[in-house]
């Protein structure tokens, strides 16, 4: 993650302003010009301090590195000098991040973020997790931040342009900074907590007694009324001071990627299901569109380590990949493995108390201080209960946003998560990378308790499935929304047995996969969550894997596969023997210019196969219709556009199975089905009538009459924004039309996208706010052991993160076209994948 801020490029031009700056905006090699110096070399000899013998670096066509050396002390040390040759902006992003600074670097517009962050405290799990880490492995993370040092040192004066143009000078990497990185990328996976944000926000506008309906929940499930009754009779409009600010800073959060990020596929076929005879793998996390990838790949060669796959930059570890006796993927579990409790609190003598079963307690006090680009340091003090921190006692309304909040009486916010208790997770990272089989998978896995995961892995007799994470046990409640922190009957008792974690291996249907779906049915002796993704994924999964025999051309296939299974269940539901006589009744009642539309719309859904290819006219009639239908049925009464309520709604769908969705295929009972501002009463027939109708009318204003010239990729598409463009909106206006001006060098698109949520070529978009793509494949890996060489793979973005290298956006006509890279493990065909130009690290003289 990158945010940059921009000065007159000074260097090109004595005396150049913003003016010229403007004049440059096109001038992509005027910029890459100046900057030129800000990209290593690919090729030469370096010696560097801190290379004990030598490595040496290739590059494939994409720019992919390939590591040798003769020891792993000089493999870890060029991995740390490649990450950030490579990705030094968005390393030095997420640490600023995590440790909520990032306002030192973009001034006073990102401060809620970094109060958002410096009370969700990652420090404090980022230090007990390093604790725990076994001495070897703390020596192989001190080793890389020497790598990245090294790196650091050396262009100290040759900063790529975002960081050389805000003017922050970046402190040296620790190995801790390398766990707080981790840590961010875990807190990340917390989709529960937008949720449980969304969740009050929703209750103060329609009530308890309605908010069942909007929590997300299974077509199976019942509606969780239990779990909302906990709001009932709490007087909570305008008692919770600092709800908006939280729900923004949370939100802010999500916008920089790094906050309930909710999707990803694996699979694996075990070998009488593959035309090889040998087991297949296939991996796609889903991350926020971005430029760069969150990911990037790279190949290790030492005589005690041999793995590719892709990376984190700033984290030492093949995180899902290939070793040349295992593959490997994973992807979320949605675990709900925090909570939000609402905590009765006083201010009285100068002092914070929060209420116990009947009795006041002293808050616990925490003093941060931030210092903010342009302005002098803030004080301010971030409360404790025994739940955790109150994110309230620092976000909520001032005078200026500068001013220390003053927390007052009513309800505080605060967030219990998991905490660290002799986890050895980060072992067992690096430890998974290093297994030679699927039974040493098993047992490795069960040692990852930070991170919620289904890990999928395969060697090539065998395939096998793993739980992961931490698990906390409820007296009462799900979880879905906050809990009564006065109370104990909500408190946590203890973690779930990780002996009933779920697991499998080798089943008879011959595949293995997930999808963050809900893989054990309520009732199992863990609760994993309640806050599944939507199942289409899973079930396409099911249906392509479950056909025939399979190979590495099918994997790729089903990893670029648009066809959407909810498609068929809208089909069902309107042919519904209950449904098909009063929605033709509903049609009939319409305005007459209304009715032969939803006519139209109703005949060509019924006619849709569900694939959602770019160039599809009936492919952009159904997205308009499930735009048009969250709206006729939710925004009467959540609405305006602009509202806290219904933007709540909109995030919900982002992260779970919706209430959009829910209703459209079941719910007839619903109160939201009537519109609250005519004076009779709707059903649902009737919305599904107008929305249909609506579909046709919203796709001609942005299509045209034309129903063959209807395309859904145009209404569908890719944005590559850089880290800059999405963080402009937290900086000064000045320097926001900066980064305006050259946003042509550093943003990619618009490209028309296919797919969207439900499809296992995820391309997501804000259910009911409109359609630019959100949520994609940020990187796709295809293992076959069948293969010579069994690795394959496409990241979503170019290697590099410097938009002055030529792999700053190569690879994405690669991802859109499925040009897939092969990571070769003998020493042959090395020379046919990254060629012959080399970089020697030697050591220094």
């Amino acid at each position: 993650m990158r945010f940059r801020l921009f000065r007159p490029l000074t260097g090109v031009s004595l005396g150049l302003g913003f003016g010229a700056l403007l004049g440059l905006a096109g001038c992509q090699s005027l910029l890459d010009s100046r900057y030129a110096d800000s990209v290593a070399p690919d090729q030469g000899v370096l010696r560097i301090k801190g290379v004990a013998e030598s490595a040496v670096v290739r590059r494939n066509p994409l720019g992919m590195p390939l590591i040798e050396s003769g020891n792993f002390h000089d493999a870890l040390f060029a991995l740390g000098y490649v990450h950030a040759s490579d990705r030094l902006s968005q390393m030095v992003g997420m640490r600023l991040m995590a440790e909520g600074r990032l306002s030192e670097m973009a001034g006073p517009g990102a401060l809620e973020i970094d109060r958002f962050m410096r009370a969700v405290n990652l420090r404090a799990s980022a230090e007990v997790l390093y604790k725990n880490a076994s001495p070897r492995l703390k020596q192989f993370f001190e080793v890389y931040s020497r790598g990245v040092n090294a790196y650091l040192y050396r262009y100290r004066d040759k900063l790529p342009m975002d960081l050389a143009e805000s003017g922050y000078k970046p402190a040296y990497w620790k190995p801790e900074d390398s766990v707080l990185v981790f840590c961010l990328l875990n807190f990340g996976l917390a989709v529960n907590l937008q949720e449980e944000i969304d969740s009050l926000v929703l209750a103060q506008k329609v009530g308890s007694d309605k908010l069942a309906w909007l929590l997300p929940t299974y077509p199976d499930e019942p509606l969780p009324f239990d779990e909302a009754d906990k709001l009932k009779g709490l007087n909570l409009g305008g008692q919770i001071p600092g709800l908006a600010a939280v729900d923004s800073a949370a939100a802010q959060v999500a916008s920089l990627n790094m906050l309930g990020v909710a999707a990803s596929n694996n699979w694996a076929i075990a070998p009488y299901k593959s035309r090889s005879g040998k087991s297949l793998l296939a991996n796609d996390t889903h991350l926020p569109l971005s430029m760069p990838s969150l990911w990037n790949f790279v190949q290790i060669r030492s005589p005690k380590y041999n793995a590719a796959g892709v990376s984190i930059a700033g984290v030492p570890a093949v995180v899902a990949g290939f070793n040349g006796k295992l593959a490997w993927g994973m992807t979320m579990v949605m675990g709900d493995n925090q909570d939000l409790f609402l905590e009765k609190v006083k201010k009285e003598g100068g002092r914070l108390y929060y209420q116990v079963n009947g009795k006041w307690q002293p808050a616990r006090e925490r003093s941060e201080t931030f210092f903010v680009k342009g302005q002098k340091p803030i004080r301010e003090t971030i409360y404790e209960t025994r739940n955790g921190p109150l994110l309230n006692s620092v976000l909520g309304e001032r005078k200026t946003p500068l001013q220390p909040l003053q927390l007052s009486s009513g309800y505080g916010l605060a967030l219990k998560s998991i905490q660290p208790d002799g986890d050895k997770t980060l072992d067992a990272f690096f430890d998974l990378s290093r297994a030679k089989s699927v039974e040493q998978a098993f047992d490795i896995t069960r040692g990852v308790q930070a991170m919620a995961l289904n890990i999928v892995f395969a060697d090539a007799e065998h395939i096998g499935w793993q739980v992961t994470g931490r698990y906390p046990n409820r007296r009462l409640g799900r979880g879905l929304m906050p809990s009564p922190g006065w109370d104990d009957r909500y408190g946590w008792d203890g973690y779930a047995d990780s002996m009933l974690f779920p697991y499998d291996q080798d089943p008879p249907q011959g595949w293995l996969g997930t999808a963050n779906n809900r893989t054990v049915q309520g009732g199992y002796g863990v609760q994993l969550s309640n806050s599944w993704y939507y199942p289409e994924r899973a079930e396409r999964i099911a249906e392509l894997a479950g056909r025939g025999k399979q190979d590495a051309q099918g994997m790729v296939a089903m990893q670029y596969d648009q066809t959407t299974p909810f498609a068929a269940k809208l089909k069902a539901m309107f042919d519904e023997p209950l449904m098909a006589g009063p929605l033709k009744k509903a049609i009939d009642a319409l305005p007459a210019d209304q009715r032969g539309k939803a006519r139209e719309a109703l005949d060509r859904l019924r006619a849709f196969d569900g694939k959602l290819a770019a160039n599809s006219p009936d492919a952009a009639l159904y997205e308009a219709f499930l735009y048009e239908s969250a709206r006729q049925t939710f925004l009467d009464e959540l609405g305006p556009e602009t509202s806290p309520a219904w933007k709540a709604l909109v995030q919900t769908a982002d992260t779970s199975y919706s209430a959009q969705a829910d209703h459209l295929l079941g719910r007839v009972d619903s109160p939201f089905w009537d519109d609250v501002n005519t004076p009779q009463k709707e059903d649902k027939p009737a919305i599904l009538a107008r929305s249909l109708a609506a579909a046709v009318t919203f796709s001609e204003s942005k299509l045209g009459s034309d129903r063959s010239a209807w395309q859904w990729g145009k209404l569908h598409t890719y944005t590559f924004a850089s880290d800059a463009s999405k963080m402009a909106p937290h900086m000064a206006a000045g320097e926001r039309a900066k980064i305006d001006a050259i946003k042509g060098y550093l943003d990619r698109g618009p490209y028309m996208a296919g797919g969207d949520h439900s499809t296992l070529n995820v391309s997501a978009y804000h259910w009911g706010e409109g359609f630019d793509t959100w949520l994609v494949p940020a990187m796709r890996i295809v293992v076959d052991f069948g293969r010579d060489e069994p690795l394959m793979g496409v990241n979503s973005s170019g290697q590099s993160g410097n938009p002055a290298s030529k792999n700053y956006a190569d690879g994405i006509d690669a991802w859109l076209k499925a040009q897939y890279q092969t990571f070769p493990f003998k020493a042959e065909n090395l020379d046919r994948a990254y060629g012959n130009k080399r970089l020697y690290l030697l050591p220094a003289k």
